[in-house]
């Protein structure tokens, strides 16, 4: 499936509309570069410039609803048209939050391909940078998993673009 894009945001612009203010209980404490060190020595990949922007603003937390949703051009078991995106991990160990540095355990857990790094979801519907076809150094791309289908999607080619091509999900369907 092909995405479908009804615009395109400005990274720039996102950086700062991206987040929902009203509530915080899913950021991590402030992104420091001894943190980003040590997320990509433990995971083993090199994680995109965008997501680490995107986090030096906010270290994860709730989307706004502005931004929820990417399209893809046909149904999954979620949606008949998109992909959910309402929250991004932030990097770190927050009590009762999930961090990209879960992802060892979360892909073993769920079944999912190892060279994977999850940003987004909750089982069993994952959306993660997939670094297989570029390998751990490389852009990843972005990849849309459903662990109890057995399935994925590609909806974007990189973090940037993803984030780029978010909308609402309200204005879908």
């Amino acid at each position: 499936m092909a995405p479908t894009m009804l615009f395109m945001a400005r990274f720039e612009d996102l950086r700062y509309s991206l987040w929902d203010t009203g509530g915080g209980y899913t950021a991590q404490p402030p992104l420091t570069e001894e943190a980003i060190a040590k997320a990509q020595r433990l995971l083993d990949v090199t994680l995109p410039d965008s997501l680490l922007d995107l986090l030096r603003h906010r270290n994860g937390g709730e989307v706004a609803k502005d931004w929820n949703a990417f399209p893809v051009g046909g149904p999954t078991s979620w949606s008949t048209d998109h992909v959910p995106f309402d929250r991004v991990m932030g990097i770190g160990g927050r009590e009762g939050t999930l961090s990209p540095l879960d992802s060892p355990y979360l892909v073993g857990e769920w079944g999912l391909p190892a060279g994977v790094v999850l940003v987004s979801g909750d089982g069993p519907c994952w959306t993660g940078l997939d670094h297989r076809a570029r390998g751990r150094a490389g852009e990843p791309s972005m990849t849309w998993f459903e662990a109890d289908l057995n399935t994925e999607l590609v909806p974007a080619p990189d973090f940037r673009s993803f984030v780029e091509g978010l909308t609402a999900a309200r204005d879908l369907e």
